[in-house]
């Protein structure tokens, strides 16, 4: 029986949205304001947020004005956001590496959700199906995490304690990834998970995008928007075409 890929248990575990329930709304609201204003979008652009966890980009997204899709692989991340349905707000588990049926204006990868798996084919194939889904002149915003920086500040061990649950954290890099080791004592049993994204820095991700005819039009560091910068930049956030 072949092996689940991390991401298929963690994210489907309620503790990995208790574990990151403090993260930012506003850090992801003023990037969803100003890269949707850098790029001039107009209202009737269709947005597809991929993978869009439990929706928080696409909500907003979509109350800016915009018709957005969220797919993500994650079922029980999906039926939390399909609550937040409208007419123009649409959700659906949709893995990554299998085509779209349809064509987006934008496409936005966000919250580092890339550099899941071992082959870096598989990482290709997912910007293969990403750019066959995009419109003639429609965008793709990539936003990772910034490598490098990672790297030069690594924090190997940390404890966080959320809803009376202890997390210990320990992270590593080795052969080409980035780890987070996870575990913790929560409704009478020990867990662990750990999350893994490859290392990938700017010359990585510009030889991904240029083999399947991508062409890089933006570099930015953060989420306003400032320039990239290798060694302190929290971002690499990268807008094609």
């Amino acid at each position: 029986m072949k092996q689940k890929d991390w991401f298929t248990d963690w994210f489907n575990t309620p503790y990995y949205h208790i574990l990151y329930k403090e993260r930012n709304d506003k850090d992801a609201e003023i990037f969803m304001k100003n890269i949707t204003a850098f790029l001039d979008l107009p209202k009737t652009t269709h947005i597809l947020d991929l993978p869009c966890g439990k929706g928080r980009h696409a909500v907003f997204l979509n109350s800016l004005g915009y018709k957005v899709t969220g797919g993500d692989l994650a079922e029980n991340s999906i039926q939390l956001a399909k609550e937040f349905e409208n007419e123009t707000l649409k959700f659906k588990v949709h893995d990554m590496r299998k085509p779209f049926n349809n064509k987006y204006d934008a496409v936005f990868n966000l919250f580092t959700s890339f550099g899941y798996f071992d082959d870096d084919n598989e990482d290709i194939q997912i910007l293969q199906n990403i750019k066959n889904g995009i419109t003639a002149n429609g965008f793709f915003v990539f936003d990772f995490l910034n490598a490098e920086k990672v790297k030069l500040n690594l924090v190997a061990k940390e404890t966080k304690v959320v809803d009376n649950i202890t997390f210990h954290i320990q992270r590593e890099i080795k052969e080409g990834f980035i780890f987070k080791h996870i575990s913790f004592f929560a409704d009478g049993e020990n867990h662990a998970y750990t999350e893994k994204v490859k290392y990938l820095d700017l010359e990585k991700m510009t030889s991904f995008f240029t083999k399947v005819g991508f062409t890089i039009t933006n570099i930015f560091g953060d989420y306003h928007l400032n320039k990239y910068k290798s060694e302190v930049s929290d971002r690499l956030i990268l807008v094609a075409k």
